[in-house]
């Protein structure tokens, strides 16, 4: 691919994506600096992967793919993350408190409880549902992190169960 044609791909894909780029280094990594580290990492990572796309899948695709492969190589990297036991969706409970984060503070704290569970997570699960929160579909989370839909679409059905069973009052959950 011509250098011309790999910058302009590169700038489309961070005008559309940097913002969700941002977000999920967050998802990957807790430590500022380092998360400041990864996202730079993202962005190289993606602009030198411009020279072999060849456009068989859409650039939404070729991004988050190269991001969340650069993403798990940069955690299994740091080996810290191995430290604190990754769990896989169908393990990870979330014990039941006085109060919910609703009730204790605002929308912000709600996030920052989800994305603790996320941290928790096995990559192929937090994978799924960092691209889910990103608002991507199942049919292409699953080309990108290479399972089928239903898996995609059961992964995500025992995340809401989870987050409903934690939110939810006692009797409102449906």
């Amino acid at each position: 691919m011509a250098e011309g044609d790999q910058d302009r791909l590169f700038a489309e894909a961070i005008d559309r994506f940097g913002g969700a780029l941002a977000r999920l280094a967050r998802g990957y990594e807790a430590d500022a600096e380092l998360r400041r580290d990864l996202e730079q990492e993202l962005q190289v990572a993606l602009w030198q992967s411009f020279a072999s796309f060849d456009g068989r899948c859409s650039l939404s695709t070729w991004v988050w793919r190269v991001a969340h492969n650069r993403a798990t190589s940069h955690m299994l990297a740091n080996r810290r993350h191995a430290q604190r036991g990754w769990s896989s969706i169908e393990d990870v409970e979330i014990p039941d408190a006085a109060a919910t984060p609703f009730e204790r503070a605002d929308s912000e704290h709600a996030m920052a409880l989800i994305l603790s569970i996320i941290d928790r997570l096995d990559p192929p699960d937090r994978q799924i549902l960092l691209l889910y929160l990103e608002g991507v579909a199942a049919a292409e989370i699953g080309t990108v992190t290479g399972v089928s839909p239903d898996v995609v679409a059961a992964k995500v059905h025992r995340f809401k169960s989870m987050l409903t069973r934690r939110f939810a009052g006692a009797g409102d959950a449906r």
